[in-house]
């Protein structure tokens, strides 16, 4: 089944970049800023192969899958095909509606096109109050745009709302070097 081997190479890809997601001392390393070079290159050659496997297939794994593939195919995050990820995430939204999902495309946007677009697009979208990434996203394009008050409202507001231990230190290290500015 061809969603089945999407979800595989889902999968893959996304556990090939496990060992880049914290630093050293358990810090959280964004994607941007992740070692590619610690990526599993073993699993990254399974997914991708299993992408290849998909033409033809629309499904929601096989759209994360191949948006998936994007970030594994990049070389370092400036060589990121955000346009395609951007395209792919307007895809999924039309076959899998979500707020989250509309989430991620306006990030997609917001680096290939600009913070501007990108906090256009997340200032229209309804039902993520409660959702820590929506808070955090928003507060990154504010801070790329300049707007460190309000990125630092924004930074609170996803501290307030993460559970999440690596997170919430992380969100603290951001709100305390942009109150340095």
């Amino acid at each position: 089944d061809a969603e089945a081997r999407a979800l595989l190479a889902l999968m893959l890809l996304q556990h090939s970049r496990r060992d880049a997601r914290l630093d050293e001392s358990g810090e959280m390393v964004l994607l941007e800023d992740q070692d590619r070079s610690r990526w599993d290159r073993v699993q990254i050659a399974e997914g991708l192969e299993l992408v290849e496997t998909l033409t033809g297939v629309v499904g929601p794994y096989s759209i994360q899958a191949r948006i998936a593939a994007e970030h594994a195919r990049a070389a370092r995050a400036d060589q990121t095909n955000w346009h395609r990820i951007g395209l792919l995430y307007g895809q999924l939204t039309r076959i899998q509606p979500s707020p989250v999902i509309e989430l991620n495309r306006a990030i997609a946007v917001a680096m290939d096109q600009g913070p501007e677009q990108g906090l256009e697009l997340i200032d229209a979208i309804e039902g993520l109050d409660k959702y820590a990434p929506y808070h955090v996203s928003r507060a990154d394009l504010l801070s790329r745009l300049g707007r460190d008050g309000e990125a630092v409202e924004a930074f609170r507001r996803g501290l307030e709302l993460s559970t999440n231990p690596v997170q919430r230190a992380f969100l603290e290290r951001r709100i305390e070097e942009l109150e340095k500015n």
